[in-house]
């Protein structure tokens, strides 16, 4: 017996603002983003993120944007006292992508982006200005004119989570007696929970999460490797953590090769992925891409990916069968087992004799939802459970070097203990405050690389263009 879910709509949404594509081609920049009306003549993306306003508190106490070649502090005229640009010829842009029946948010943060709140008091504050600058609200410096953008969208890469709940509770305030739709969207990296959004996910209502699968040991490339890919314990956080039960959960993806350190995927195999997905989870919502420049000249990708979820079929959402055996409490599974319990399909990351449960940290994946139960089983907390760790080797393994650059899923050791980089990490201690590493438990030593020596897997940091206007980039 199956059952469906509410009408849906799924969608593609990209990033504009921060011309990835000529920031990667070293000293001869390439600036090919286009403006925002440029990429909306279509109808390959549905929405459109605008990034970044990456400085929250500027001079005069005003934030700032830079969506590089396009506006920027440097290259264009700002309000007097601050740093925020004019940038009218992009508010004629986002009205004409809206009267296209495009959406278009504001994003905030980025990977280097001055953000953040000393307390929730300033995160209203904020939300007051962000709503007055380019929502519902006025103001004498309006960035983008009386162009009124349909929501915001919180990329927020590091930092505390201090005041974002806060802040998105205050612009929901504002919208609750709106004339139009305003949406709440938020772009988390894909080890759950997410370190600087974790908590803020829990305690405000979000329309749509943005999950960036890449730059990360769960990123797409590693599906469907049960240990790595967690798609599940996103949706179980959907449907049955969220303050917002119709919350959608986005497959966020690089938009080429360039676009990322890890995580790109040809679109056929992008398009696999996202299919399967949609008919696996009812939470899920679509694609997400960084970004609009580097779809377009890698052979729209953004319009491939659209094709393939069209294809998929765009509404409703049917629950599988729960077609693998039934889980049997004291039975031991070995790696790869399938098992049916609590409205999952399971898979065992590792021979494991637990219950499934939606723990990051745990032994089972939950690879599908299905029918006989249909809901989530169990809860996650805002905080990642721990585990017993076993005793492993970690002969070959580079000791860490608070010097060396490691990026998701890099391993080190340290402490007596084997540990895995959640992210892009310089200088945190494993087992630190940060919480940038997992700890994968005791290890023998004996023959741990010596610090400082070569390690091939150590990719350098991502640079950025040596323009002033090059913007943060996310990745």
């Amino acid at each position: 017996m199956s059952s469906k879910s509410s009408l849906r709509i799924l969608q593609v949404a990209v990033y504009w603002g921060q011309n990835s594509y000529g920031a990667t081609h070293g000293s001869d920049v390439v600036n090919f983003q286009k403006p925002l009306a440029f990429y909306c003549q279509d109808d390959a993306i549905d929405v459109f993120p605008v990034a970044f306003v990456n400085v929250f508190f500027g001079p005069g106490n005003a934030p700032s944007i830079n969506l590089a070649n396009i506006c920027n502090p440097t290259d264009n005229a700002t309000f007097p006292g601050t740093n925020l640009p004019n940038c009218a010829s992009v508010g004629a842009d986002i009205k004409a992508c809206q009267a296209k029946g495009k959406i278009v948010t504001i994003s905030l943060g980025g990977a280097t982006g001055s953000v953040g709140f000393s307390s929730d008091s300033q995160g209203q504050a904020f939300a007051d200005t962000i709503w007055n600058l380019f929502l519902g609200g006025s103001s004498s410096l309006r960035p983008f004119g009386d162009a009124v953008l349909d929501g915001v969208d919180l990329d927020i890469e590091g930092g505390t989570s201090l005041g974002y709940a806060a802040f998105v509770n205050q612009i929901r305030s504002h919208a609750s007696g709106a004339s139009k739709k305003y949406y709440v969207t938020a772009a988390p990296q894909c080890p759950y929970p997410d370190a600087a959004l974790g908590g803020v996910l829990n305690a405000a209502v979000f329309d749509a999460v943005y999950v960036q699968f890449y730059n990360n040991v769960c990123g797409l490339q590693n599906y469907p490797l049960a240990q790595n890919w967690n798609f599940g314990i996103w949706d179980n956080w959907a449907r049955a953590i969220s303050l917002n039960k119709n919350v959608k959960i986005f497959v966020g993806a690089p938009a080429s090769s360039t676009a990322a350190g890890t995580g790109y995927q040809s679109i056929s195999t992008l398009s696999s992925i996202a299919v399967k997905m949609r008919k696996s989870f009812p939470s899920f919502g679509g694609v997400m891409l960084w970004d609009a420049s580097q779809a377009y000249v890698n052979g729209r990708y953004d319009l491939a990916i659209k094709n393939a979820l069209s294809a998929a079929g765009g509404t409703g959402f049917t629950f599988p069968a729960c077609s693998a055996p039934a889980y049997v409490s004291g039975t031991g599974y070995q790696g790869g087992s399938q098992v049916s319990y609590g409205g999952y399909i399971w898979e065992a990351k590792w021979w494991s004799q637990s219950t499934p449960s939606n723990d990051p940290n745990g032994e089972w994946s939950a690879i599908s939802a299905c029918s006989g139960g249909g809901t989530p089983s169990g809860s996650s907390t805002s905080s990642a459970p721990t585990t017993s760790p076993t005793t492993g080797s970690c002969n070959g393994v580079a000791a860490w070097s608070s010097t060396t650059v490691y990026t998701g899923g890099q391993q080190v050791a340290y402490g007596g203990h084997l540990w895995t980089a959640k992210w892009w990490t310089q200088g945190d201690t494993p087992g630190g405050s940060v919480g940038v590493w997992t700890d994968n438990g005791p290890c023998s030593s004996s023959k741990v690389k010596v610090e400082g020596a070569a390690d091939s897997r150590v990719t350098p940091a991502p640079t950025t263009s040596p323009r002033s206007n090059s913007g943060f980039f996310r990745y």
